[in-house]
């Protein structure tokens, strides 16, 4: 699939069956080829244990299909009924504060329940029988937004035996348990495994290795529980896609393990749900305030079609004002279509608006959709029909391999968090910010995990990777790929000990640094990098001493230890002793892409542009028009040159930039 698929998220079960086959027929004149639905029907077609009741959805099913639409089933797991938690209400999660979270909304189920897998691999199961071969069912979603309310970490009786039968299987003797996790300390040893708790409601902060392996116990439950019902589909509904809908934002389970199991990595995007709830700063929340951050739809789509070899869909885009963060604005006039395209750009093989008609009751009726509860057209139906004219005047295009590659390692994400010697330490965002000053300058990415293949790639960029074994490090070594290192890389085994030769551990060899010492300074103490001959930056948080026999191209500015080195560069790679930000991190990114052989061109904080195969798009995510960068011969397919705000340009020509593959 080269060309851009359209799609929605359907829920017949919430209208009148006599709107169904209306609704099926505006479907397909708006020009959408497919509809998912079925994913919270669990109680309505098993009303009691063992009494389905299928004819509706079977109708409906017959009705989209003979309408000429493609459907994307979902498996119910995501909202059990009412009379499983009466049967069963050991199957709900507990939070950290010890406290069942009850029936009432969805995702009221624990992950390590082992009596709720086996439930939803019955109900699975009956799905896949009644719709496996049935020929308008084309597609699988599994279940709906994994952790979607905090729900991975569940502190269940079925966790805490759960967790310590993962840590017999893990340790094999209880000793190997109270060496590995060092319980001399705070004379915290543990005779038996039936002796470990679940690391909450503790007087103060945990044993670090304890919470650790509870993220990843509780990772692979997650994989454990998808896995199972992929299995189901796989048998019973053999040739047809299976995906799940990740929720973008969330790091809480290992993504790239559960996405191993998939045919194609879906995520749900929200670029304006999620804006006011980042750590962006409030100046850069009222830039984009009704755009979303310039980044956000390319960074999801980037990571996940790279999880998915290639394969990723958008199977909810935000249509409008969403409902459920603090505050929810109106995008601007011409966003909707701007973030379809900018998924397209980035690799997606097909964007699904959430929703088709705007509830009238219960939890959602202020998020927008596609129609208004009324059936008249909302402002996203408006943009749906440029999309489609958009559509037809594009050729076929395959988004190309890049040159750089971000890695994303979820599990040095949980250790940080879990250790993190700064309060504000930003983590995730770090990974997030990095991406973002790559793309300001044009350069197309991918993304990669700790065990992928890390070859072909001209720089290999490690924003935040606390934990680096050893294996890492020489696949790395491998790779002759330029590197750029975060600080606090390697500051960690998978044990969550410091490594024998101090940090960072197996990269040492490739950075020809030893750290000596860390600090995290607060706001207020505003010291200063200097970079070769730029001027003095202003940075503060998490600070390094180090030394090194390798070039220095950064130093600090501070009254503690003066011109010691912030930045560093051996033949492989360049380390950063500090998390840079804004422009000192412009600065710094520019700079390794120069080393690294890579062309950059600087576009700002308002235009993006990328690639897919002969195509280059452009995005104006700001309120007056922009130019393309000179120079380049094109031949324009959609918009002009200047890009008008929240509008797109689409043009073929010129030479596609260096930082890619040609497609």
């Amino acid at each position: 699939m080269s060309s851009l698929e359209l799609g929605v998220c359907y829920y017949p079960e919430q209208w009148d069956p006599s709107q169904w086959r209306d609704d099926a027929a505006q479907m397909v004149e708006m020009g959408l080829d497919w509809v998912r639905i079925a994913e919270f029907t669990w109680g309505l077609i098993e009303p009691e244990r063992g009494r389905f009741q299928w004819g509706w959805l079977d109708e409906v099913i017959e009705i989209l299909g003979q309408a000429g639409l493609r459907v994307m089933m979902s498996t119910p797991t995501a909202a059990p009924p009412k009379w499983l938690i009466d049967e069963h209400p050991e199957i709900l999660p507990v939070g950290p504060d010890g406290r069942a979270r009850g029936f009432g909304s969805r995702r009221h189920y624990c992950f390590s329940s082992d009596v709720y897998l086996a439930e939803a691999c019955r109900i699975a199961t009956e799905y896949a029988r009644r719709y496996g071969q049935n020929p308008y069912v084309c597609a699988w979603q599994i279940d709906n937004e994994y952790n979607d309310h905090d729900t991975v970490l569940s502190y269940s009786e079925a966790a805490r035996q759960g967790f310590r039968r993962w840590l017999e299987d893990r340790y094999g003797s209880i000793d190997a348990l109270n060496k590995t996790w060092g319980t001399v300390f705070w004379s915290s040893a543990y005779s038996s495994f039936d002796q470990i708790e679940l690391p909450n409601g503790s007087v103060t902060t945990p044993n670090p290795t304890h919470s650790l392996d509870f993220f990843r116990y509780s990772s692979d439950r997650v994989q454990l529980f998808n896995r199972a019902q992929v299995d189901i589909l796989r048998k019973h509904s053999p040739g047809r896609d299976i995906t799940h809908n990740f929720m973008a934002g969330s790091f809480e389970f290992d993504h790239h393990a559960v996405a191993t199991d998939l045919d194609i990595v879906g995520f749900d995007s929200y670029p304006l749900g999620n804006l006011l709830g980042s750590t962006l700063s409030d100046q850069e929340k009222h830039r984009y305030l009704r755009t979303g951050a310039p980044d956000y739809q390319g960074f999801h789509c980037d990571l996940y079609r790279s999880q998915g070899r290639g394969r990723m869909w958008v199977l909810e885009q935000q249509p409008g004002p969403v409902d459920w963060a603090e505050k929810n604005p109106s995008p601007a006039d011409g966003m909707v279509r701007l973030w379809t395209w900018a998924a397209y750009a980035h690799g997606a093989q097909a964007v699904m608006f959430f929703r088709w008609r705007q509830a009238k009751f219960a939890q959602e009726q202020f998020h927008t959709a596609l129609l208004r509860s009324d059936g008249s057209p909302d402002q996203a139906a408006v943009e749906l029909a440029q999309i489609v004219k958009d559509r037809a005047a594009l050729p076929p295009a395959t988004r190309a391999k890049a040159k750089v590659a971000i890695l994303m390692d979820y599990a040095s994400i949980w250790a940080a968090d879990i250790l993190p010697h700064d309060d504000g330490f930003p983590n995730a965002q770090i990974i997030r910010e990095w991406y973002a000053a790559l793309r300001e300058l044009g350069v197309d990415l991918d993304f990669v995990g700790p065990e992928s293949d890390l070859n072909g790639y001209s720089l290999i960029i490690l924003p935040q990777s606390m934990i680096a074994t050893e294996d890492l490090a020489a696949r790395l070594e491998k790779t002759q790929a330029k590197l750029l290192i975060g600080a606090r890389s390697g500051s960690k085994t998978p044990d969550m000990h410091t490594p024998p030769k101090l940090a960072p551990g197996g990269l040492a060899d490739l950075t020809g640094v030893r750290v000596l010492r860390v600090e995290s300074l607060p706001d207020l103490a505003k010291e200063s990098v200097v970079l070769q001959k730029n001027a003095p930056c202003e940075f503060t948080g998490w600070r390094e001493v180090i030394e090194t026999d390798h070039q220095i191209i950064g130093h600090f500015v501070s009254k503690y230890r003066n011109g010691s080195p912030a930045v560093t560069r051996s033949p492989r790679a360049t380390y950063l002793a500090m998390v840079p930000r804004g422009d000192l991190l412009r600065k710094i990114v520019r700079d390794v892409l120069s080393w690294s052989g890579i062309e950059a061109v600087e576009h700002g904080p308002e235009l993006r542009i990328a690639q897919r195969g002969a195509l280059s798009f452009a995005f104006n995510f700001g309120d007056r028009a922009l130019h393309l960068p000179d120079g380049v011969q094109r031949q324009i397919l959609i918009g002009a040159d200047p890009v008008e705000p929240y509008d797109i340009t689409v043009w073929k020509g010129g030479e596609p930039p260096d930082n890619c593959a040609s497609g």
